[in-house]
């Protein structure tokens, strides 16, 4: 960056110190600022000492102040005009010592030097105490400076642009003038040829100076493409990867739109510059001349660093995504689904001049029965401003349809490699012609991998796929990726995870949350972060109840039914039985927690300590409520209303304090509905059915039932149509054989075994149409996971 540039950017305390160095008479600053390009080129140290250079400067400064005053005359500024003549006149004064006003330029060029380098260096102070998190803001102000600067040397090139088109038409017309005029005395035609060959010279080291001020600012545009393509666009592809499956990451476009227009346009203007020199090389040559042996080189490079540019700047602004799919990438066929692309080089011009055309990629890999589609609907738009919201150019394409070719039947070249249909890749490709100011490229944007369903029941594992190809993949275009599909490292697995819930409830897993599923996954470990997750564990495993499809039903169980609870914190969710046991088992009476069923898919349920005659803990737990029984009740109603029955068949709801210890209704009462008691209008779902007693040593409880309830039992409901309970009585080792028939719960907690007195509970059928279930019924047990149980005595029937 030019001197003077950096000087008017640095802080208001040393600008202050410039505007205190320019109170000196000797170099108006208006000249310094107007001339500062050509100021800064010259050699003033030298010309300090050389007469003759000192005279060529001193005659080139009032050229440059007469062409400055022509400016300000056309642009009628009347008092800049008034101020530059003043300063052609005060220099005036240096025509017989121009050695004296280049010393004097050179003095105030190091007092600039000196204020800038203090500025500099308080600067590099300030940046070593800048902290971690400021880095990223440091690096895009850093780009951000080196755009300016760009912009200011394109802006002095100009200028020089203009300088030696006047310079080599002031030589043009004194060299016509001296051929016209035929001078007969030889001491003043010698004088005539020494100014036409100094003018020639001065000429021909303006070139050279433009030239490498030309290469110069393409070493700048080089630097900052590198920047822009290797750095700032792959970091915002990685982002949008991320962003796809949930992560809370900016993907904006807008200030990449604006360093790549910001570039781009520079280029242009350089590739108009050198456009020039080639006119001027047209009217007035001689031998060496610099631009005809530079230019060529410098108009294709700067060809090249625009290509490159503008080849990058072709992007997918919105991934294919179907309107009511699980998430983006994920597409079935013949359903309509939208995507947008979007031109980050803006140039109102193009505006509806170029067309995209969209289709799939056919670099089909060599897998055997690898599938082909075809694009069906609108695949031809054009990039225009108005269906962008920041202006921006964009193709949205909202009406594409996939149909599978029925003929091909995939590659033959690797047949023993073997994909799922959620498991192939494909990529979406779009074209279009770049073409202004005579340049002209094609360009290619392509989608992130998406994976093509016929059916709905295959979407969930679709969507299991996206996530583990954009969790792990850095290649966007590895359609064989699961063809040797890598494990996930467990704190990229657990980030993951955590996007899922915030993306669907504005809540992520703290790190709580996640040891508990890292537990359920690897066991207690000391360090988690060593360990990783196969793709087989997370999907393929314990078929059909996958660790995903466990995941993903209590997902969608809380987005649909239990989201101000989860964003309100009220959800434990994620903690073990055993670790359940040891939270409620310090609290008090009626402390109760909820958490995720882990062995019924898309279930909660909720666990409460209660206090044995003996002044023990003794945790107790509900059958999980599903999907089934939230779509007609809402679990805080459930809680609100859930009792059983103490001695004297007295109802009591035994959720009194949420854990650790807020009372239940200043938990959960905003949610409530208005009516209560008897007026309440889930108390028709909420029915008494069977009670049990259970007591130890007795012959029930030493039973071969009581081997089946070691790890807690579940309690039967009444089968009587009309929901009341039953008047006969009933045999004990009839109910005991009833019993047998329900699986294992491992979520169910019992009765201490050396229990002395008779336990009542109360068991309600929650809704009119689950008369048939049990709310205390087993759950199976998927996964390898162990449980800490109690032993449940054989239960008594009691009819009420």
């Amino acid at each position: 960056m030019a001197q003077w540039d950096k000087l008017r950017q640095m802080p208001v305390g040393y600008q202050q110190q410039l505007h205190e160095l320019y109170d000196r008479d000797g170099l108006p600053m208006d000249v310094r600022h107007y001339l500062s390009a050509w100021i800064e080129k010259q050699e003033w140290k030298r010309a300090a000492r050389d007469y003759d250079l000192a005279m060529v400067l001193f005659q080139v400064l009032l050229e440059n102040l007469d062409i400055q005053h022509s400016r300000f005359v056309q642009e009628e500024l009347f008092l800049q005009q008034h101020n530059i003549r003043r300063y052609k006149q005060n220099f005036q004064r240096y025509q017989d010592e121009p050695c004296d006003l280049a010393g004097t330029i050179l003095w105030f060029l190091e007092k600039e030097k000196e204020i800038l380098d203090r500025a500099e260096l308080d600067q590099q102070v300030q940046l070593l105490n800048v902290e971690q998190e400021a880095m990223e803001t440091s690096c895009q102000q850093d780009l951000e400076r080196k755009m300016a600067g760009l912009r200011n040397d394109v802006q002095c090139l100009e200028h020089t642009i203009i300088c030696l088109e006047e310079q080599q038409d002031e030589f043009d017309f004194k060299y016509q003038t001296h051929k016209m005029e035929a001078v007969v005395d030889e001491a003043l035609k010698k004088k005539q040829l020494q100014v036409l060959q100094m003018l020639v010279n001065n000429l021909n080291e303006c070139r050279k100076s433009t030239l490498s001020d030309i290469k110069k600012l393409l070493d700048r545009a080089e630097d900052l493409i590198n920047l822009l393509v290797n750095k700032e666009l792959v970091d915002w592809q990685r982002r949008q990867q991320k962003a796809c499956i949930g992560a809370p990451d900016d993907v904006c476009l807008d200030q990449l739109e604006k360093w790549f227009t910001c570039v781009t346009v520079c280029l242009f203007q350089v590739c108009e510059f050198l456009n020039k020199l080639e006119e001027l090389v047209g009217k007035m040559s001689y031998d060496n001349d610099p631009v005809k042996a530079q230019k060529p080189a410098l108009k294709k490079r700067a060809d090249t660093l625009l290509e490159s540019l503008l080849k990058s700047s072709f992007v997918v602004e919105t991934q294919p995504s179907m309107p009511q799919g699980k998430g983006p990438l994920v597409l079935r066929t013949n359903v309509q689904f939208s995507v947008k692309t979007r031109l980050l080089v803006k140039f109102p011009e193009l505006n509806h001049s170029m067309k995209v055309d969209v289709s799939m990629s056919r670099e089909a890999p060599s897998i055997k029965g690898y599938r082909r589609f075809n694009i069906l609907g609108t695949k031809t738009k054009a990039l225009n401003m108005t269906e962008s919201h920041s202006g921006g150019m964009v193709a949205d394409f909202r009406h594409l349809t996939l149909k599978e070719q029925k003929s091909g039947g995939g590659g033959k070249g690797i047949s023993d490699i073997s994909l799922s249909v959620t498991e192939e890749l494909h990529i979406i490709c779009f074209n279009t012609v770049f073409e202004l100011k005579g340049f002209s490229v094609e360009l290619q944007a392509s989608s992130l991998p998406v994976v093509i369903i016929s059916n709905s029941s295959q979407q969930q594992s679709a969507w299991a796929s996206i996530l583990w190809f954009n969790m792990l993949s850095q290649d966007p275009k590895d359609i064989v990726f699961f063809a040797n599909v890598p494990a996930a490292p467990w704190p990229q697995f657990g980030e993951m995870l955590s996007w899922q819930f915030l993306s669907a409830t504005k809540r992520g897993l703290d790190d709580a949350r996640l040891q508990m599923i890292a537990l359920k996954l690897f066991g207690k470990q000391q360090n988690y972060d060593i360990f990783s997750v196969s793709w087989s564990k997370f999907t393929k495993e314990n078929s059909p109840d996958t660790f995903w499809v466990w995941f993903d039903g209590i997902l969608v169980m809380v987005k649909t039914y239990l989201e101000d609870l989860w964003s309100e914190d009220l959800i434990m969710g994620f903690v073990s039985k055993g670790r359940e046991k040891l939270l409620l088992k310090k609290k008090q009476r009626g402390t109760f927690l909820l958490r995720f069923s882990e062995s019924v898919v898309g279930g909660i349920t909720f666990s409460w300590v209660d206090i044995t005659h003996t002044g023990e803990p003794d945790i107790k737990t509900v059958q999980p409520f599903t999907k089934t029984d939230l779509s007609q009740i809402p679990f805080h109603e459930i809680i609100r209303n859930f009792q059983i029955l103490e001695a004297g068949n007295v109802p009591e709801n035994p959720l009194l304090y949420l854990y650790p210890n807020t009372p239940k209704d200043q938990a959960f009462g905003k949610y409530y509905s208005e009516k209560t008691g008897d007026d309440s209008p889930y108390l028709k779902y909420i029915k008494t059915k069977l009670v049990f007693v259970s007591k130890e040593n007795t012959p029930e409880a030493r039973s071969p039932m009581s081997c089946d309830m070691a790890h807690g039992e579940g309690l039967e409901p009444n089968n009587d149509p009309c929901g009341e309970a039953a008047e006969q009585e009933v045999e004990p080792q009839l109910l005991q054989l009833q019993m047998e028939t329900y699986l294992h719960d491992p979520m169910l907690s019992g009765l201490d075994e050396h229990q002395e007195n008779d336990l009542l509970m109360c068991l309600h059928n929650t809704f009119n149409n689950l008369e048939e279930t049990d709310l205390y019924q087993e759950e199976s047990e998927p996964f390898d996971l162990n449980f800490m149980g109690t032993n449940f005595p054989a239960p008594q029937s009691i009819f009420h």
